[in-house]
């Protein structure tokens, strides 16, 4: 797969082809896009019982949404996760697809954006889901409109369209 550079990344959300809501150019850095954090965290509720991780497993029976105010932030402790969802909402054809990485300056202090499931598929239309885990050995205060990630448009040779559960998604 070729990745789309600073002008390409540029050209093609002018003309359409690739979504960003909302977007600016001053944050399209070499070859990718730098995200924001959203105010939103799923957050896991402390249980005794076993969750069974199959097919049907559905976090948010072990997890709820909560939001922050923009000028708060939110304390990751070490060893935690949780889900965040960045402000950008992205939009791609069928003939690009996209990993999300991580920022190397939150990574140094043990800030882990996302731990799995980094790339996405051709056609998707939606806020980029964030599995935030702390490494580190201390407390991070994780404040919205960071930018927290970076988008890296990967072009695929041939078409495909992703037609998930998470196609859609909004909400962390």
């Amino acid at each position: 797969m070729a990745v789309l550079t600073h002008d390409e990344i540029i050209r093609r959300v002018r003309s359409g082809e690739i979504g960003i809501d909302p977007f600016s150019e001053a944050k399209v850095g070499p070859a990718s896009v730098d995200l924001h954090l959203h105010n939103q965290f799923r957050v896991f509720r402390r249980v005794r019982e076993i969750f069974h991780v199959t097919e049907e497993a559905d976090y948010s029976e072990v997890s709820e949404v909560i939001t922050i105010p923009d000028d708060d932030y939110f304390v990751l402790m070490p060893g935690e996760t949780v889900h965040g969802v960045t402000r950008e909402r992205i939009r791609l054809p069928d003939k690009l697809a996209g990993r999300l990485e991580g920022r190397s300056r939150f990574a140094r202090v043990g800030l882990m954006v996302h731990i799995t499931a980094s790339f996405m598929q051709p056609g998707i239309d939606n806020r980029q889901a964030l599995e935030m885990n702390n490494a580190g050995p201390m407390p991070l205060a994780i404040r919205p409109g960071i930018a927290i990630c970076q988008f890296i448009f990967e072009e695929c040779v041939g078409r495909a369209h992703y037609g998930g559960r998470f196609r859609h998604q909004v909400a962390p």
